[in-house]
């Protein structure tokens, strides 16, 4: 099935980079499907798990060690870096005084300013038309950390590796069962978050 550009519903577009559209994971069979099914454009049960355990033990020690500083945002956080350029966030840690006023607005927008810490699972994206798709990936980061985002942590499921990217630093690739930093005094471990979530 060829559908144009144009045809295809916002809906299905997960970031737009300079204006140009990156479409969700699937987005081709949800075009051929005739009932469209929304489950395509769903997280999966591992990455569902994995971010809203990550959210829950993130949101316990920043409390621990930081009060009501830090705010954690999760479903997919869209983050506007101008107009027709946005990204999304699986886990996003921002200060809480920088969205209080826009909380108590009710404002559903994407957020304007960088969250101080973004947590990637995977992607969503499509990358079949993408020649090499690991440019994906080292785009995003880059975009994030040139808009002010100080790391940038990727956990990838198939590999169970954890990269770390951080301002002016060098990238980091490291095994899963590899404790890391997020912030000071907040650590994470996902082999061990992954024994916690199949009871092992």
């Amino acid at each position: 099935m060829s559908v144009s550009v144009q045809n295809i519903p916002k809906h299905l577009i997960y970031e737009m980079v300079d204006g140009v559209p990156i479409y969700y994971k699937g987005y081709r069979d949800y075009l051929d499907d005739a009932e469209q099914s929304d489950e395509t454009l769903a997280s999966g049960l591992l990455q569902s798990a994995l971010a809203a355990l990550i959210a829950t033990r993130l949101n316990l020690l920043l409390a621990k060690h930081y009060g009501k500083k830090y705010l954690v945002l999760g479903n997919e956080l869209g983050i506007l870096f101008e107009k027709k350029s946005w990204r999304a966030a699986d886990v996003g840690i921002v200060e809480h005084n920088k969205v209080k006023k826009l909380l108590r607005e009710l404002n559903n927008e994407y957020i304007k300013t960088p969250p101080k810490i973004v947590i990637e699972i995977d992607t969503k994206a499509d990358l079949s038309e993408l020649e090499n798709s690991f440019g994906y990936y080292q785009k995003k980061t880059k975009e994030l950390l040139d808009f002010g985002v100080e790391r940038v942590i990727w956990i990838y499921t198939d590999t169970q590796t954890v990269m770390l990217a951080e301002q002016g630093q060098p990238w980091q690739l490291q095994e899963w069962t590899e404790s890391f930093e997020v912030l000071e005094n907040v650590v994470l471990n996902i082999s061990e978050l992954m024994r916690e979530l199949t009871g092992e």
